[in-house]
């Protein structure tokens, strides 16, 4: 069971109610999502002024109009947050969802020099855990630790490559890494994404993966950022390590891609500048009483919050729904979990638990694939139901 009422108070920022905190919920008695503002420690209802998240973002002033829309309440969120628990949910009462929903959901990877070094050792081991070990050592004498000061696409970098070239030490994870393009790729398909206290998914037959804590930015459709929240990027390594090309396999699977707990909007009081300086901590505990913790820095980024979403959404690539961004995580396990030598991965129960004072505290459980309750509301689904409880101009 997934015990999140206790993050009741962590999730609304230990009461700072300067947070303009915005997501959703479904209603049994609606038969669909409704977006929701929390406020004093309540949940209120704004469907009747915006139906959906989109189109709050799309406002001038998305956290002044939500704080001037008026709410039907819902109820107190540590209601909400129990009834979220899919192992005790009461289906008549509502509960939370992802706080977005039409906006494309993307993520940046190759974004943080640790994770960078990861990924190329997932490369030259073609996936295999086993091998992990022995071949870091040989990577990092190569390629070196200290690339945090190295401006991606910068003379410095370029020159950097070509010596790493003329080494037989170039990848396709050092170019993103540290060549002018930002990686961007498609995490899952709107509407796929799931809340806290929702179970997340890992594909039963991959056998090397992990959790990935992720700052998750919000987007306009004219690549405005709006706000902000929390994301697990869950990871595939042996499948990913396999072939790049398998990447949309690594990282589009049923239930994950998690965001929550609600997306903080900006305002006077958080702004892009208080995004580039949070501190991400991770807490994994297993069934078997393992924990595992970690922690992703934004002050570590390779790449300027503000420019990955430039190269993500631009006259080349536009998103008249919006979009939301994962930024990358810093976050690599390397400690071993039973045998020696393959690293972290996954197991069944596994309670994720990814937070910062900021914006909340995200929790999950991890299960397999195809034994999560997941994506089950489509684009047309939605359009139905929001034109049937007249929410449609």
């Amino acid at each position: 069971m997934i015990a999140i009422e206790r993050h009741a108070a962590t999730m609304t920022l230990a009461g700072d109610n300067r947070a303009t905190l915005v997501g959703r919920v479904f209603r049994p008695d609606a038969g669909g999502p409704s977006v929701v503002r929390i406020e004093a420690g309540r949940v209120l209802d704004l469907s009747r002024t915006f139906a959906t998240i989109r189109d709050l973002c799309e406002a001038e002033d998305p956290a002044a109009a939500a704080k001037a829309a008026a709410g039907e309440d819902l109820g107190p969120l540590e209601d909400l947050l129990a009834n979220t628990n899919p192992d005790a949910r009461d289906p008549s009462r509502p509960w939370l969802l992802s706080p977005v929903d039409l906006q494309a959901l993307k993520a940046a990877g190759v974004t943080f020099v640790a994770s960078m070094l990861e990924r190329v050792i997932e490369e030259r081991i073609r996936g295999d855990a086993d091998a992990a070990a022995s071949v870091r050592g040989t990577v990092l004498d190569l390629v070196g630790q200290d690339l945090r000061r190295l401006k991606p696409g910068s003379a410095e970098a370029a020159a950097l490559k070509a010596a790493l070239i003329e080494a037989g030490a170039w990848s396709q994870y050092l170019e993103v890494g540290i060549g002018p393009d930002a990686e961007i790729f498609t995490k899952g398909q709107p509407l796929s994404s799931v809340g806290t206290g929702a179970d997340i998914g890992v594909h039963p037959a991959s056998t090397w993966n992990n959790p990935e804590p992720e700052v998750v930015l919000v987007g306009s459709s004219k690549g405005r950022i709006v706000g902000a929240t929390l994301g697990n990027d869950v990871n595939l390594r042996d499948v990913e390590g396999r072939s790049a090309l398998l990447l949309g396999k690594a990282k589009d699977n049923n239930a994950a891609a998690a965001i929550g707990p609600f997306i903080r909007l900006f305002d006077a009081h958080f702004t892009l500048d208080d995004v580039r300086a949070l501190d991400l901590s991770l807490t994994v505990e297993g069934p078997e009483g393992f924990t595992l913790t970690g922690r992703s820095s934004m002050r570590e980024i390779s790449r300027d919050p503000a420019d990955i979403m430039a190269q993500a959404v631009n006259a080349h690539h536009p998103y008249p729904d919006g979009l939301v961004l994962y930024l990358g995580t810093m976050f690599a396990p390397v400690e071993d979990r039973g045998e020696a030598g393959r690293g972290f991965t996954h197991r069944t129960g596994d309670i994720v638990s990814i937070e910062t004072p900021s914006l909340g505290v995200l929790v999950n459980r991890v299960r397999p694939t195809d034994a999560v309750e997941g994506w089950t509301m489509g684009a047309g689904d939605l359009m139905r139901n929001l034109a049937k409880r007249g929410l449609l101009s």
